[in-house]
């Protein structure tokens, strides 16, 4: 393994990264992602990454959200809602329950999608695949009451 990305990955399962970086790595992400009009997403430097864009559950509003995203064989994409292991859940979750028609942005290309939670068996896998792709993912559940929610982005 890379020694910088162990680096990232012992600095983003501690309690400080959780309480500073959801206020600065979604806002640079967004920030470069507009001005590049689609080409760079700056987390993606260390973990795959895409905007996802979700109706808004209560406002009805686009939400443009940047999230690690795990690219599956098959064009299905896995996201986690980590919120970087503070207690609630983060709210694109929220919207994808709502409104599971969504769109992500990968790589420049703007892919229409459907959302699912995961649940049971198929959640377990899922969640194992994303521990393997990104360990603090553990240290965040251990860290919180509630269960991570995990969907599949299905291409529609």
């Amino acid at each position: 393994m890379d020694a910088a990305l162990r680096i990232v990955q012992k600095v983003s399962s501690t309690k400080g990264f959780a309480k500073v970086a959801p206020h600065v790595i979604p806002a640079l992400d967004r920030a470069v992602h507009r001005l590049t009009r689609g080409r760079v997403l700056p987390s993606a430097r260390m973990l795959p990454g895409a905007v996802l864009t979700a109706t808004g559950a209560r406002s009805g509003e686009p939400r443009r959200t940047p999230l690690a995203c795990l690219p599956e064989d098959g064009g299905t994409f896995l996201l986690v809602g980590s919120n970087f292991g503070r207690p609630g859940h983060p709210a694109w979750t929220a919207n994808l329950l709502a409104h599971p028609e969504a769109e992500i942005s990968w790589k420049g290309c703007d892919v229409p999608v459907l959302a699912r939670l995961l649940e049971g068996e198929e959640r377990e896998e899922a969640w194992s695949a994303a521990l393997a792709y990104w360990p603090p993912y553990a240290t965040y559940q251990r860290r919180v009451e509630r269960r991570i929610r995990v969907f599949r982005l299905h291409p529609r």
